[in-house]
């Protein structure tokens, strides 16, 4: 559950920080899972700026990009490249300038800013599209202005940027009390000793009686109340900035100012609410009852569901007298009778549902919407006429409106408060602490549980129907004691403790067989080297090992006077020995430890070398003789690191003092491995001719960074869809740095990306082509060609943009 921390100070005067209030909630059971500073837009657009085109010129390498000049209230305009087809000189635009930090829309990943040339042209910063700075979707050309702020001003003060705070609770299925902002400001409430200021609805008033729609409940067990009213004359439009912020914190897409308004007092009093278009409700009339089985009703996501005799469906009296389903009871609303755009009055509805009924029909349709929810756990019975009030005085402010009918309340048999008969000795038993008894009456008063009957031995709590969860003498204890803190109550001497669940610790030994196991079932044979070596080998590579060698005090030989600081000349030594009795085609691997001396300290460290040379297959009848390549020993390497489960790793190129090519690759920033084809002044040391391929590993890191919990995710309901495209480009681009501009420019449809062809040839001097596959898919719904296509025209923009890339028809 996400709740707003400005929101909640509008409830209960707070002087803590958002880090105190997750301590303080989560000491009373409502625990925190995360805390998330919230901008109305992401990044808050630091280093962006109002600026003015001053010229704009047509790019001569690209029919499609404009060189232009713009002023950022700087010394000297910037030269900006823009393929817009909108940019005109005169124009106030928004400038991302070199730094900036973007966040766009639909996407996961930060753009960065950075001076580049663009088809030989420079390029100090970008003029922006509303989804490039994440405050719309449209991509069709710039944002253009109509302000006189001067040149250079922030973007945040033109938006108005604001920040906020999202505190994420892991509402457990007992906290229905809890399932609002005015839930959470209870237990601070009773926390922090302080009074919730709830918000005024004193300024409610029936306007007039132009519009009454009646109600009848046929069915009391499955609707114990319901109140409503209507409201005409209003406006359905956009809501305003401030409720759609309050919305977006919490993760709310506005729809418009009626509904918006609904979900508003849902989140901030635990109260759902709907609101259906008055004209569209048959017979001026609202029937609470059931239908007969399977019933067709469309809702409001446009699929038609059979209901059934047990769902308790909002129906109008039809034209024919007989019910017409208008909504699923506190799960969904139904397509024809909500609020539109040309809606100019609405019944207003607040009620309090069966929590059984609302569950069954839940789990029925399989809809879990944020009104079910909240209903199938239980809601405050005494709460939706507070709620109607406070929704119809909203409504009247963000849509304007009479109130045309007096409130309608129908609460045939109110739902009595919880009576629990407490004993004293039960309480000091199960908290394991004796309390004074004002300290646990004054506890229960601020949490709405009133004590009474009280005598020497015990008391009745009087608890309040929407604490649902507080039916017992163990329930109310409990709530005395998370108000009291858990911390508080001192440990015995003799207390002692055990657990059903089995706490695996992880095993070095076990994962250091299981990798070994991985690559002997690759044809991996494992070597076992002396830790002593020949101190010659640290000139060899000199800066590129750590530290200084660990010299032995009583060397046997001179060979074997110090410890090694890499398993490279042991695994280097096998190959030479190997390979001098015609044993050349290798793959072996060693566990082992180096040492090292650093700042006057000893360190050993644990890594894991892997050596291939010579052919990677062997000749047969059906297959000729292959040398191994770089690729192979990178798949041996993925190989390990999925077995640890390293899956996410950045890539640089490795130290060229060891390698002649190859790649480091980071988890967390920290080198996991570094691999590739050794360089052949290293090999020749040993008197090796034939090309080394080498990877070594950080065994110490894998070790820390495995996570024995099985991870699984749930296979798509939709299927993924291949494109592929072939580009020309630069030799120097690589295959990685496309990857990675594939995934900043779509990030929410793209899943994997692919090289299945390279050329090069004398007709592309200085250049080479890549075939590559793009993997699109989208979990929630079956892509269009539309979308496809959209997705597509970005990522080629962005290779032409960036890499000056040609795209092959």
């Amino acid at each position: 559950m996400k709740i707003s921390y400005k929101w909640l100070k509008d409830l209960i005067e707070l002087n803590e920080s958002p880090a105190e209030i997750d301590r303080l909630l989560t000491g009373t059971g409502l625990e925190v899972e995360g805390i998330e500073e919230i901008e109305s837009i992401k990044g808050g657009l630091q280093g962006v700026v109002i600026g003015e085109v001053l010229t704009r010129e047509k790019h001569p390498e690209a029919d499609r990009l404009s060189l232009t000049t713009v002023d950022v209230g700087g010394e000297t305009p910037l030269s900006i490249v823009c393929g817009a087809p909108n940019v005109a000189a005169g124009q106030k635009v928004i400038v991302a300038t070199v730094g900036a930090t973007l966040y766009p829309t639909g996407s996961d990943q930060p753009l960065v800013l950075k001076k580049s040339k663009i088809r030989g042209a420079l390029s100090e910063g970008m003029i922006c599209a509303e989804d490039e700075l994440g405050v719309g979707t449209s991509h069709d050309g710039i944002l253009v202005l109509d302000t006189d702020l001067p040149n250079g001003t922030p973007a945040a003060e033109y938006f108005g940027i604001s920040s906020d705070y999202l505190i994420e609770i892991g509402l457990t299925p007992n906290r229905a009390d809890a399932a609002s902002h005015y839930g959470v400001a209870r237990d601070l409430k009773a926390v922090l000793k302080r009074e919730i200021t709830l918000p005024s609805i004193e300024a409610f008033k029936t306007d007039n009686q132009n519009l009454p729609i009646p109600v009848e409940v046929r069915n009391t067990e499955a609707c114990p109340r319901y109140t409503g009213l209507t409201i005409s004359g209003i406006t359905v439009t956009e809501s305003p900035e401030w409720l759609k912020q309050r919305l977006q914190t919490i993760g709310i897409r506005a729809i418009n100012n009626i509904v918006d308004i609904t979900n508003y007092v849902c989140h901030e009093l635990g109260q759902p609410m709907h609101a259906f278009d008055a004209d569209k409700v048959l017979g001026k009339k609202v029937i609470v009852t059931t239908v007969a089985e399977g019933t067709p009703f469309v809702t409001l996501d446009g699929i038609e569901r059979k209901i059934s005799a047990n769902d308790l469906m909002i129906c109008s009296e039809g034209v024919d007298g007989n019910p017409e389903p208008m909504c699923i009871a506190g799960v969904f609303g139904g397509l024809t009778s909500g609020v539109t755009e040309t809606t100019t009055s609405i019944f207003l509805e607040s009620a309090y549902f069966s929590p059984v009924w609302v569950r069954r029909t839940a789990q029925r349709f399989a809809l879990k919407t944020d009104s079910s929810f909240r209903f199938e756990r239980g809601t405050d019975p005494n709460m939706p006429l507070f709620a109607l009030k406070r929704a119809a005085l909203l409504i009247q402010k963000v849509a304007g409106g009479s109130i045309s009918s007096d409130i309608i309340d129908l609460y045939p048999e109110p739902i009595a408060d919880f009576k629990v008969n407490i004993k004293n000795r039960n309480i000091d038993r199960l908290i394991g602490k004796s309390l004074e008894k004002d300290l646990i009456k004054s506890i229960l008063e601020s949490l709405d549980i009133q004590v009474t009957d009280e005598t020497e031995t015990g008391f009745t709590a009087i608890v309040p129907p929407y604490r649902v969860d507080v039916q017992r003498e163990a329930d109310v204890i409990e709530e005395i004691l998370r108000i009291y803190g858990f911390g508080q109550v001192e440990l015995s001497d003799a207390l002692s403790s055990d657990y059903i669940s089995d706490f695996p610790v992880n095993d070095p030994e076990k994962l250091k067989l299981r990798v070994s196991e991985l690559l002997v079932g690759n044809g991996f044979n494992e070597m076992i080297n002396n830790s002593l070596t020949k101190p010659e080998y640290q000139a060899i590579l000199g800066e590129s090992l750590a530290g200084t060698p660990v010299k032995i005090l009583n060397y046997l030989s001179e060979d074997l006077s110090v410890m090694r600081q890499t398993l490279l000349f042991s695994g280097l030594e096998v190959i030479a020995y190997n390979s001098n009795r015609r044993q050349k085609d290798l793959k072996v691997f060693e566990f082992g430890k180096t040492y090292h001396e650093i700042d006057g300290k000893f360190i050993e460290k644990e890594r894991l070398s892997v050596f291939v040379t010579g052919n990677i297959t062997q000749e047969s009848w059906f297959e000729k003789s292959r040398e191994v390549v770089f690729h192979d020993l990178a798949a041996f390497v993925n190989q390990v690191l999925t077995s640890m489960k390293i899956r996410d790793v950045q890539k640089q190129e490795a130290d060229s003092a060891v390698f002649k090519s190859g790649l480091t690759l980071l988890a967390n920033k920290k080198p996991v491995v570094s691999f590739g084809l050794l360089n052949a002044a290293v090999a020749k040391k040993l008197d090796i001719k034939a090309p080394v391929y080498y990877a070594d590993f950080d065994w110490e890191y894998l070790l820390r960074q495995y996570n024995a919990a099985v991870e699984y995710a749930e296979v798509p309901k939709f299927p993924e869809v291949r494109r592929d495209l072939s580009v020309v480009l630069n030799k120097k681009v690589t295959f990685e740095e496309l990857r990675q501009a594939a995934f900043k420019t779509e990030r929410s449809l793209l899943r994997a990306v692919n090289v299945f062809d390279v050329y090069e040839g004398a007709n592309l001097e200085g250049k080479k082509s890549y075939s590559i596959s793009f993997i699109l898919q989208d979990e929630q719904q079956t892509l269009t060609d539309k979308v496809i296509d959209k997705t597509m025209q970005r990522l080629i923009a962005t290779y032409e943009r960036e890499f000056e890339a040609v795209i092959r028809k």
